[in-house]
């Protein structure tokens, strides 16, 4: 099963209000479990947990840990200041490490400050072993970095805001 496939299964899911669903395929097996806004998902083989959040992310939990459960109390959803400034957010389309540059020791594809093309490379997620290339949907000039480098991204979490170009 794939990144893309995964993706869709757990969209899938959310959008039919599905709180639990397990999947086995030959040699993979996939189970899911969701509690409140959270959406857990244990791969088999010993691959790493991944934690999707289908809705705006908060803080992201870390690999090999629950989430935790809903008390039962809807917490006011987090204003995005970003957005109401015309800011652009570039969000995370995968579950995965977040990589600011290439390799180790190489210096961070953008900082701060660098003025981005549509389709230029921002930065790497790795994804059970695959990288994948993350890039920018708009032109203009990097505001801030949102993610930190090898740390773990959720699905929608929130990498870079950008200021659009005029």
């Amino acid at each position: 099963m794939n990144q893309k496939e995964l993706k869709e299964l757990i969209e899938f899911l959310i959008e039919k209000d599905i709180a639990e669903f397990e999947l086995e395929r030959g040699d993979v097996k996939v189970r899911i479990k969701r509690a409140g806004e959270h959406t857990v998902v244990h791969t088999g083989h010993g691959e790493p947990r991944f934690y999707a959040v289908p809705a705006a992310p908060g803080p992201a939990p870390e690999l090999g840990t629950a989430s935790p459960v809903s008390s039962g109390v809807a917490a006011a959803p987090p204003k995005e200041p970003a957005a109401e400034e015309g800011l652009h957010i570039v969000k995370s389309p995968i579950v995965g490490t977040f990589y600011e540059a290439p390799s180790p020791g190489a210096p961070p594809f953008v900082k701060a400050g660098d003025t981005v093309d549509v389709g230029q490379v921002l930065c790497i997620v790795e994804a059970m072993k695959l990288l994948n290339e993350i890039e920018s949907d708009v032109a203009g000039e990097i505001v801030k970095r949102l993610a930190s480098n090898g740390q773990p991204v959720e699905y929608g979490q929130e990498l870079f805001t950008i200021r659009p170009g005029k």
